[in-house]
């Protein structure tokens, strides 16, 4: 089973590489291409990502997100989630490559297997980055007024970091 794992990839390449040259593709311009237009999208968001993992640093150096998880430790504690992870909890709908920072800070500080880092990271996996999807989808489509999309997405991912934290503690106590 392990040689086959191993081969997956070199052969789904290998059989892309072989029908893209049997359709006449020019496959190296085709990467290159591919790869300029993923740098340019890279530049479009690094900055964003700067600001937003500063201000996420910001709002942690400052004290207010352990006051906010002080005032919503009840909260959390019912709800069966660390209040370690309001910051993960704060980032995630706004950007992945954000959440992922703060998900390995976690990790970090915590430990990947201690329940803060096993929650971050099915909180990672089962939420989504709600108002960059909605931004996409919604805006690529036309559509302009959102109606109920935004709080059932952002109830979504309030579902989901519950049941992360349901998930860890069922699994891994």
């Amino acid at each position: 089973m392990n040689t086959v794992s191993s081969l997956l990839v070199p052969v789904i390449i290998g059989f892309t590489a072989v029908y893209a040259l049997s359709r006449k593709v020019d496959v190296f311009s085709a990467l290159v291409r591919g790869a300029g237009e993923g740098l340019t999208v890279m530049m479009k968001i690094f900055p964003a990502l700067i600001g937003l993992l500063t201000a996420v640093y910001m709002f942690r150096a400052s004290g207010a997100m352990d006051l906010m998880a002080q005032v919503l430790s009840p909260l959390l504690g019912a709800l069966g989630i660390p209040p370690e992870t309001v910051g993960l909890m704060l980032v995630r709908p706004i950007s992945g490559s954000g959440a992922l920072a703060v998900g390995a800070e976690l990790m970090s500080s915590y430990g990947p297997d201690s329940t803060v880092g096993r929650t971050a990271a099915v909180m990672l996996g089962s939420t989504e980055t709600t108002f960059y999807t909605i931004a996409i989808y919604l805006g690529s489509a036309g559509v302009t007024k959102t109606r109920y999309t935004i709080p059932a997405a952002l109830t979504a991912d309030l579902t989901g970091f519950i049941v992360a934290a349901a998930s860890v503690r069922l699994f891994f106590h």
